[in-house]
C-alpha cells in the first residue's frame, strides 16, 4: 500500500536519519534514505502480504505461491543475513499458478500450485504441485508432491533457480541489496556459497542435478498415469559469526491450551504460541538461557524492552523464559560510560546485532551492543519481581540481585541527567535513536497542535515504569535481607508526587497525564496510547486511573480494534503513522492488563473483543501493528505494509487476554494465590490448562456467571477467589 504511507519507506535495520527526525528501531513507513547526490530514493521493502515462515534465527518470507523472488525483502534469512536471495520453482521453464497456501506450525507453510499446461485437456486440472516448506534452526527443507490424476503419463523438468547475496538486514530494510555470489559445488546435486565473512550456504537436491552456472537444481520426471512423485531439496547455513543460535531448553509452554466461548481467543492463543514457540533465541554461548527475538524479519535478535515486555507478558506459562532473559540482559548490563553506545553503569541493553550498523547516508552508526533506550532498565526491575512472585526459585533470584541494585542505582543516577527527579533521555552523540521509549520513531513525541517536543524527554510511561520498579525493588530487597527498602519506596513516593504536579494538562475532553516532558520542561499535551501504560504501576490515584481509562475508552482512542498511539484529534494523528494513530496489539494488551487491575472491567473488554476481531482479519497472527482507521470505515483493519509478523509482543497479547479475563495474581512467597476474574465475565466462559504457578501446571476456569476455579495448585498455596473490584474506590494495591 505504498499511496497510503505518508513518505516512502527506507530506514535501516534499526534506524533512520537523526537529522530528518525519522529514527526508529522499528522502521517506521515513512523513513526515507537520502543520497548524498540527491541520489534517486530507496523503499524499505513492503512485506504485508509475504507468506513468513520462521524458527529462529532463521526465516523464510515468500510470495503466497511460495516462490522466493529477487528484490524487496524476499529470502532466506539467518541471523541478520539473507542467505537465500532466490528459490525459484520451475516445470518446463514456467511458474505453476498459486491456488492456496497455510501456515502448518513452528516453521512450517505449506503451498498448492497448479500447472495446467500439464495433464489431460479440459477444464479441471490434473496436475498439482504441492511445495511443503519447513524452517529449521540451521536453514529450510522442501518437500515437492507432484501428484497427477491425468489418465496419460506426464513428463516435465523441473528447475528451482537458487541465488544467495549474503545481504545484511540493514542493507535489505534500506531497500538496498547485493549482487548474487558464484555457486560452486563439491559433490553431485549440491550447491554450496560462501560469504566474505565465513557464512557458507549448502543447497542439496536429493537425485538432482546441479548446475553452478544458473545456478540451478534439475530434475528430470515421468509420472505414470495417476502417478506421483516427491522431490526433496534442503538448505544448511553454517555461521560462526551469529550472536544468536536456537535453544538448548525445551518449550515450557508446550502443555499450555484454552478452550474458550469466544472461538477466535482458542485460535489466537494457538497461533500466537506456535508463533512464540519459533521466536525463542539464545545466544551463542549460553544456549541454555532462552529469550524471545523482537519480531520477523527485522528484529530477529535481543531488544531488551521488547523481550523484557514479552518474557512479562508469559508469565502465566512459567517463569523460564523470563529467568533466561533476566540473565542474558543482567550479563550485557552497563558497566561504564560510553556516549557512542549510549551504555552506563546499570543501564539494560537496547539491541544486539552481529556486526556495527553504519549507513553513512542517513548519518546511522550504531554499535553491535547498542544501549540507547530509557525503558528496559525499569522493566527488567519488574520483571524480576513479577517472576518472583510467580514462583522464579529464590537462588535464581537472589543471584540477580546485584543486578538489580546496579539498575536502581541507574534510575536514580544517570537516567536522570539534570536532577529534576524525572527520568529523560537525549541522543548525546548525534548519530543514535532520537527517541528512546517504545514508540522510537522520530516524529512520535507531539503536542496536541503537530509540533514536535524536542529532547531530552521525559515520557509519562516511563516515570510509571520507574515508580513500579522501585516499588517492586523494595519488596524484593526487603524479603531478601538487603539494604535500600525505605529509600526506594522513598524514592517511589516522591516521583508519583512530582508526576501529579507536572505532568497533568487539560485537553478538550479532560484531563490526563501529559505525553511527555520536553526539554524546557513543559507538558506535551497529546492524547496518547502511552498513559495507559500507568495504569496499574501504582502511580496513579484511583480517581486518576478513572480518568485515564475514560479517554483510552473514547471514540479519539479506540473505534473498533484497540488503542490508537494517538488520539485522532491531535494534530499528529494518521491512522498509518508508525507512532502517531496506528494501534499496536502490544501496546492494546499492556492498556487491557493495566484496565484489568485497575477494576475496569466492562472498557478492558471491549479493546480484546477489538484485538480478536483484528486477529480474525489477520488470520490469527497479530502483526507488529495495523492501521488505526475507525471499524465502521473499514471492512477490515488495514495493513502496515512493513510491519513484523509474527513479533514477540504481538503474539504474547494472546496470553495477556485470558490472563485479564481470569484475573490469576500468585504470591508465591506469601504462598498465596488470587482469582480476579472480569466481572460478569464478558469474554464468555473461559478454560486455561497447563499455566503455571511455582512451576505447578494448572488449570484456571471462569464460567459464564463469572465465578472463577483454581485446580491443581501446589499444596503450599492457598487461594482467594472473587470478582474485580468494579469501583475504582476499592481498588487493592497496585502491587
Amino acid at each position: 500500500m505504498p499511496g497510503t504511507a505518508p513518505g516512502p519507506l527506507g530506514d535501516t535495520a534499526s534506524e533512520a536519519a537523526h537529522d530528518t527526525g525519522a529514527e526508529t528501531s522499528r522502521g517506521a513507513a515513512s523513513d526515507v534514505v537520502p543520497g548524498a547526490d540527491e541520489a534517486p530514493r530507496r523503499y524499505q521493502p513492503l512485506l504485508h502480504d509475504l507468506v513468513v515462515a520462521v524458527l529462529a534465527p532463521t526465516s523464510a518470507l515468500s510470495g503466497a505461491d511460495g516462490q522466493i523472488r529477487p528484490g524487496g525483502v524476499q529470502g532466506l534469512f539467518h541471523a541478520d543475513v539473507r542467505v537465500l536471495s532466490e528459490a525459484t520453482l520451475l516445470l518446463d521453464g514456467r511458474e505453476p499458478e498459486p491456488i492456496g497456501h497455510a501456515l502448518t506450525g513452528p516453521g512450517g507453510a505449506r503451498f498448492v500450485v497448479l500447472p495446467r499446461w500439464l495433464g489431460d485437456p479440459g477444464p479441471d486440472p490434473t496436475v498439482r504441485v504441492d511445495r511443503s516448506r519447513h524452517v529449521t534452526a540451521e536453514g529450510m527443507t522442501e518437500t515437492i508432491d507432484i501428484v497427477s490424476s491425468a489418465d496419460t503419463p506426464v513428463t516435465t523438468t523441473v528447475t528451482l533457480d537458487l541465488r544467495c547475496d549474503f545481504a545484511p538486514i540493514e542493507t535489505v530494510k534500506s531497500g538496498g541489496g547485493a549482487s548474487p555470489f558464484p555457486a560452486w559445488t563439491d559433490r553431485p546435486g549440491c550447491l554450496a556459497w560462501e560469504s566474505e565473512d565465513d557464512v557458507r550456504v549448502t543447497a542439496t537436491g536429493d537425485d538432482a542435478h546441479a548446475d553452478i552456472r544458473a545456478p540451478r537444481l534439475r530434475w528430470e520426471i515421468t509420472l505414470p498415469p495417476r502417478g506421483r512423485t516427491t522431490l526433496r531439496w534442503q538448505v544448511e547455513v553454517d555461521d560462526p559469526r551469529a550472536v544468536v543460535t536456537t535453544p538448548a531448553r525445551p518449550v515450557e509452554w508446550g502443555a499450555a491450551r484454552v478452550t474458550a466461548d469466544d472461538h477466535r481467543l482458542t485460535r489466537l492463543f494457538d497461533r500466537s504460541l506456535d508463533d512464540l514457540r519459533s521466536l525463542r533465541l539464545a545466544e551463542t554461548g549460553a544456549p541454555r538461557d532462552t529469550f524471545l527475538g523482537a519480531g520477523v524479519p527485522w528484529f530477529l535478535t535481543l531488544f531488551g524492552r521488547d523481550s523484557i515486555w514479552a518474557a512479562r507478558m508469559l508469565l502465566p506459562l512459567g517463569t523460564d523464559l523470563a529467568a533466561g532473559t533476566l540473565r542474558v540482559l543482567a550479563r550485557r548490563q552497563g558497566v561504564r560510560s560510553d556516549p557512542g553506545s549510549g551504555e552506563d553503569p546499570g543501564k539494560i541493553m537496547h539491541e544486539l546485532r552481529r556486526h556495527d550498523v553504519v549507513l553513512s547516508g542517513n548519518g546511522l552508526r550504531l554499535p553491535a551492543a547498542y544501549y540507547g533506550t530509557i525503558d528496559a532498565t525499569p522493566l527488567w526491575i519488574s520483571l524480576l519481581h513479577d517472576a518472583w512472585r510467580w514462583g522464579m526459585p529464590e537462588d535464581e533470584v537472589a543471584a540477580l540481585l546485584p543486578a538489580m541494585e546496579a539498575a536502581l542505582e541507574w534510575l536514580a543516577g544517570d537516567a536522570d541527567a539534570d536532577r529534576d527527579g524525572f527520568l529523560e533521555y537525549i541522543d548525546t552523540n548525534g548519530h543514535g535513536l532520537a527517541n528512546q521509549g517504545w514508540k522510537d520513531s522520530g516524529d512520535s513525541v507531539r503536542f496536541r497542535d503537530g509540533r514536535r517536543a524536542e529532547a531530552p524527554i521525559a515520557l509519562a510511561e516511563v516515570q510509571g515504569y520507574a515508580y513500579e520498579a522501585a516499588v517492586n525493588a523494595a519488596a524484593l530487597l526487603s524479603a531478601f535481607g538487603r539494604p535500600g527498602t525505605d529509600r526506594w519506596r522513598e524514592y517511589a513516593q516522591g516521583l508519583a508526587e512530582r508526576f501529579r504536579a507536572r505532568f497533568w494538562v487539560d485537553g478538550p475532553h479532560g484531563a490526563h497525564p501529559a505525553l511527555a516532558l520536553d526539554r524546557d520542561k513543559r507538558p506535551v499535551d497529546a492524547l496518547t496510547s502511552n498513559i495507559g501504560h500507568l495504569l496499574g504501576t501504582g502511580l496513579l490515584s484511583a480517581q486518576e486511573s478513572a480518568a485515564v481509562a475514560a479517554l483510552l475508552g473514547s471514540p479519539a482512542m479506540a473505534e473498533g480494534f484497540g488503542v490508537r498511539t494517538m488520539s485522532s484529534g491531535d494534530g499528529g494523528f494518521s491512522p498509518l503513522s508508525y507512532h502517531c494513530g496506528s494501534i499496536w496489539a502490544h501496546d492494546t494488551a499492556i492498556v487491557i492488563a493495566g484496565l484489568a487491575r485497575a477494576g475496569f472491567g466492562a472498557e478492558a473488554a471491549r479493546l480484546a473483543e477489538g484485538l480478536l476481531a483484528a486477529a480474525e482479519s489477520f488470520d490469527y497472527r497479530l502483526p507488529e501493528l495495523f492501521s488505526g482507521d475507525a471499524r465502521d470505515a473499514v471492512v477490515r483493519p488495514v495493513p502496515y505494509p512493513a510491519a513484523c509478523r509474527p513479533q514477540a509482543w504481538s503474539a504474547a497479547a494472546a496470553v495477556t487476554i485470558v490472563h485479564a479475563a481470569l484475573g490469576l495474581h500468585p504470591d508465591v512467597p506469601a504462598g498465596t494465590v488470587s482469582l480476579r476474574p472480569l466481572a460478569g465475565a464478558p469474554l464468555g466462559a473461559l478454560t486455561a490448562r497447563g499455566f503455571r504457578v511455582a512451576g505447578t501446571e494448572i488449570t484456571a476456569e471462569v464460567d459464564r456467571t463469572g465465578h472463577a476455579t483454581l485446580t491443581n495448585l501446589p499444596p503450599t498455596l492457598t487461594t482467594t477467589a472473587r470478582p474485580l473490584h468494579q469501583n475504582p474506590d476499592d481498588l487493592l494495591p497496585a502491587g
